[in-house]
């Protein structure tokens, strides 16, 4: 769901911009990182897990569509909802400067309907209240579910308002906001399911963290464990350098749209080229480990950079 400039206007493109550098340094004013170092890893290969996991497109059945996970519910859980908004900045920033996924005036769009949207209303609004202060495998289940399927939809509907207040397109905007949002209903029932795991998975490991709904020491261990660390590192390894491999080749549920809504889906038709699937390349391969590296130092530094002034205030 990474908007592209040809959907935006400068006006609209700005006011994105505006809104995220707004969100930005006030996330850095109130985030309070752990004094000890465990937060700022965690920080940076928690968002090079979601760079990562957004590589992995997965085919919608019957559409000729396909989805990615949006991620900002994980690092939201995880990490609260500050420190969760300035890694999907992180993520976003990084594919757009070197892998020109989303445009550079579209930055700030996609950085409010990503990293916006999951992380400041429906993780503090759905996820916490519905997983509950004594979280259980089906509570925590059940809100994973519902914050990540609204937070899809409030993005999906900010892309097609985006593009209807940039008003450079001729995209029919009832057709093309009937077609954004079933399919990202789908693409979130599927986001919720993945994010459920992870996010089980981060529970299991260490309940505290995701009690606390930021990454500090917890009463039982006072910091935040290697292995967690560790894992989310192999995992970020793993998905952008092999399990990329696997990714569909369908267009993603906003090009669908696009393509659906003005009236072109026949043309995109292919003409005589095969794909082959798995696209065993070790160039993506190698892309992928960069970008997933490239997103880890930026949110590191960043969460870093938080804490040496946290640090000095105290």
């Amino acid at each position: 769901m990474h908007m592209a400039d040809a959907l935006i206007s400068p006006v609209v493109g700005g006011a994105g911009w505006a809104a995220t550098l707004a969100l930005a340094g006030y996330s850095a004013r109130k985030i309070k990182v752990a004094a000890d170092d465990t937060s700022v890893p965690m920080m940076g290969v928690g968002a090079a897990f979601v760079f990562a996991a957004q590589m992995l497109n997965f085919t919608i059945p019957g559409t000729g569509s396909s989805g990615h996970l949006g991620g900002g519910l994980i690092l939201a859980a995880m990490l609260g909802p500050c420190a969760a908004f300035l890694a999907m900045a992180s993520i976003l920033t990084v594919q757009a400067l070197f892998f020109a996924d989303g445009g550079l005036l579209a930055l700030g769009c996609n950085v409010v309907n990503l990293g916006f949207f999951p992380c400041f209303l429906a993780y503090p609004l759905l996820f916490r209240p519905i997983a509950g202060a004594s979280p259980t495998r089906a509570r925590l289940t059940a809100a994973s579910m519902v914050a990540a399927i609204v937070g899809l939809q409030l993005g999906a509907f900010g892309v097609v308002l985006e593009t209807k207040l940039s008003g450079i397109t001729a995209l029919p905007m009832n057709t093309f906001l009937l077609m954004m949002q079933p399919i990202h209903l789908a693409i979130g029932v599927v986001e919720g399911l993945a994010t459920a795991a992870v996010i089980l998975f981060v529970w299991q490991a260490r309940p505290g963290i995701l009690h606390a709904g930021s990454v500090r020491p917890d009463a039982d261990s006072g910091a935040v464990p290697k292995k967690l660390v560790a894992a989310f590192l192999v995992a970020a390894l793993a998905m952008s350098g092999a399990l990329s491999w696997f990714a569909s080749t369908k267009p993603d549920g906003l090009e669908w749209s696009v393509a659906k809504a003005s009236g072109v889906a026949q043309m995109a038709a292919p003409v005589a080229a095969e794909t082959t699937w798995p696209a065993v390349d070790a160039g993506t391969s190698l892309a992928g480990v960069v970008g997933a590296a490239l997103t880890l130092i930026v949110a590191g530094l960043i969460g870093l950079a938080v804490r040496r002034r946290f640090a000095a205030k105290a």
